[in-house]
């Protein structure tokens, strides 16, 4: 995944978690502990963006390690998902 990505979709962590209508579609058929780690990806990332918001970090720094935790849940997916598919 492109560095540059993953900063795009870290900006996002600036609004409330949630799961809108169009996300619940695309998650279909994917696997209740995917859909967990997630979620879960969500709830950190939006807390972790406010956190470092709030102790006066530039918006771009604080972007940037967002997005460094979100590479993590991204792999940890990715993970999930091989071993899914290697067991089925």
């Amino acid at each position: 995944m492109r560095a540059w990505l993953l900063v795009e979709a870290a900006w996002n962590s600036r609004f409330k978690a949630r799961v809108g209508r169009d996300l619940n579609e695309r998650q279909q058929g994917l696997s209740e502990t995917i859909r967990t780690i997630a979620w879960k990806g969500q709830l950190r990332l939006t807390s972790r963006y406010a956190a470092l918001s709030k102790r006066g970090i530039q918006a771009n720094k604080v972007c940037v390690a967002v997005a460094r935790e979100l590479a993590g849940f991204v792999w940890a997916i990715g993970m999930h998902a091989q071993r899914e598919k290697a067991a089925t």
